[in-house]
């Protein structure tokens, strides 16, 4: 009885999380030219409207572009981070483990405030290198934890034994580590591309009328042209979250049968 009371309880609070969430949907197919809920009919013209507007279109491609970016630079660097703080033996490990998870501690809009006065003398502002240097160290973080959680779980022994037969230490990683790790870098890479695609405080501090991603996009939108083409982006954005999501869960799924 205690079981199903608490399964109920969880159950609640996770319809309540997930509804917001769910309602962007038929808000996207609402046939009114304006945000209203229930929809007053069932129409496609606003996804019809974002994919037909330059402004909208130039914005996604642009976001897109970041997090593709992003994703292979912040895997590249949170994988490389979360081996030698697992395998090595660096002095101030704790301290260096504290300041690569900092980027999830610090407030984004702080962040973001710090970004912009660094970056805007240096002319990173509004252009694809300065939002791949901001949005990795955003994701570094979420690579470093995935990795390194799945790192703890690899015997070192299989490592020393591919040494010992002559193996070299980068022969060793990509033939024994590496495979082992594909799954968990696999998932990071998701979240690190989520991450940048999704990314909207810190963009909106270092964008400008020359570059801005799909998230300043949409904040421009709500202050000056509300219309459920917010709502249809809205809707793309949270489908193309759980195509990824599922797609790193049926990976992981095969990985575990084999």
């Amino acid at each position: 009885m205690v079981r199903r009371s608490a399964d109920l309880v969880i159950a609640t609070v996770l319809f309540f999380l997930v509804l917001p969430t769910l309602l962007v949907v038929p808000l996207a197919l609402n046939d009114a030219s304006y945000i209203a809920f229930p929809p007053q009919g069932l129409t496609l013209r606003w996804f019809e409207a974002y994919l037909s507007d330059p402004d909208w279109r130039i914005a996604t491609i642009f976001s897109l572009e970041i997090a593709a970016a992003t994703t292979v630079v912040a895997t590249i660097v949170g994988t490389m981070a979360a081996i030698a703080l697992v395998r090595g033996k660096l002095p101030g490990k704790a301290l260096l483990q504290v300041l690569c998870l900092g980027p999830m501690i610090v407030p984004p809009i702080v962040f973001g405030v710090a970004l912009y006065l660094v970056f805007s003398p240096l002319q990173l502002t509004g252009n694809l290198p300065g939002f791949v240097l901001a949005h990795s160290v955003l994701a570094v973080p979420f690579v470093v934890v995935i990795v390194s959680a799945a790192l703890e779980r690899i015997d070192p022994l299989l490592e020393l034994a591919a040494l010992s037969c002559g193996a070299s230490r980068l022969r060793a990683f990509f033939g024994v580590t590496l495979p082992n790790l594909a799954p968990a870098v696999a998932t990071a890479a998701v979240f690190a591309f989520l991450t940048s695609f999704d990314e909207a405080t810190v963009s909106f501090f270092i964008s400008d009328t020359g570059g801005k991603t799909i998230s300043r996009k949409m904040f421009e939108d709500i202050d000056f042209n509300l219309t459920p083409v917010i709502a249809a982006v809205s809707a793309i954005v949270v489908a193309v979250s759980l195509l990824l999501m599922g797609a790193i869960h049926l990976l992981n799924g095969r990985q575990e049968q084999q």
